[in-house]
């Protein structure tokens, strides 16, 4: 296993797609011919929240791990234009156009999920197999969604006018000082791993978070319960989700959200799609991904692989 586990850090790439405000970064694993498996992140974080857990996968997959527009290396979006699962699942058109990816399977992590989700119920043709890691695909608003939507555009359109202000610079011990409170349930590994892509040198003067601060905002596009469960209802691909124990039902643990959870994920076992349970917080695939490999590889193995294989055969 450590042999294969190097081999695949061996075969790690950059990854650079043009878009029209600069770029978006990010890595790939495995061979050119491999099963695509498009990887995406959740909020704040970058393409190594997957660094742990891609090595001990299958090798006949190329995993493109991306990181999302205002997130690592990726180019933050115009002035005056705002972060949404819409324009997220637009990136994901043109990664996958520059790609040349016809048809892929998609892993996403917590709002990684949610674009996942949206994209493949837009796209149905393009994916064969969903990866939801802690995550539902969508969440609704479970509060006034006119108000909801107007507080966050007030919050966007006032940040428009400090776009002058200065980011705070750290050193590098400080940033790890900053992500551990903003996240304890991270691995002391797993915040050195985030960093690589999650901090920019000034030079003499210390790191800033590359993250762009208008990620913070809430996406200013919300979904009710019942049009939550109904676009989830549309997803044509085979869907594995893996929860964790300590993980995004604890965090949001409001009762219109257990609600759709529980309805989202009876809906999914009625239709033979899998949703397993692993002890762990909400980032166990980056802290202790031998938790979740063995699961997401016999997903890609039985779902993914061995449809190919079949697929070939035929022809």
């Amino acid at each position: 296993m450590e042999t294969l586990q190097r081999t695949m850090a061996a075969e790690v790439s950059e990854l650079s797609v043009p878009v029209p405000w600069g770029e978006i970064r990010g890595r790939v694993w495995g061979p050119d011919h491999g099963r695509p498996v498009l990887c995406l992140h959740g909020w704040a974080d970058n393409c190594g929240s997957f660094s742990t857990l891609i090595p001990l996968l299958p090798r006949d997959c190329r995993y493109v791990a991306v990181d999302l527009a205002g997130h690592g290396r990726s180019s933050h979006r115009p002035p005056g234009v705002f972060y949404s699962i819409l324009e997220y699942v637009a990136d994901v058109c043109r990664v996958a156009n520059a790609l040349q990816l016809k048809k892929f399977s998609i892993m996403g992590h917590s709002m990684g999920a949610d674009i996942a989700g949206m994209f493949t119920v837009l796209y149905p043709e393009m994916v064969d197999a969903l990866i939801f890691l802690d995550a539902y695909g969508l969440l609704p608003v479970d509060v006034d969604i006119s108000k909801v939507m107007r507080k966050e555009m007030e919050k966007m359109l006032q940040f428009d006018k400090n776009m002058d202000r200065k980011e705070r610079v750290y050193t590098y011990e400080k940033a790890v000082e900053r992500l551990l409170a903003a996240n304890p349930m991270l691995s002391l590994q797993s915040v050195h791993i985030l960093l690589e892509r999650g901090l920019a040198q000034v030079e003499g003067a210390g790191f800033v978070f590359s993250r762009d601060l208008r990620v913070n905002f809430k996406n200013a596009f919300g979904l009710s319960l019942e049009q939550c469960l109904e676009t989830q209802m549309r997803i044509q691909a085979s869907v594995l989700v893996v929860l964790a124990e300590d993980g995004f039902h604890k965090i949001f643990s409001e009762p219109s959200l257990k609600k759709f959870t529980s309805a989202f994920l009876q809906s999914l076992q009625h239709r033979n799609h899998t949703v397993v349970t692993v002890p762990g917080d909400h980032h166990v695939h980056l802290n202790n991904p031998e938790l979740v490999a063995p699961l997401v590889s016999d997903f890609l193995r039985t779902k993914v692989l061995s449809q190919s294989a079949k697929h070939e055969h035929k022809l």
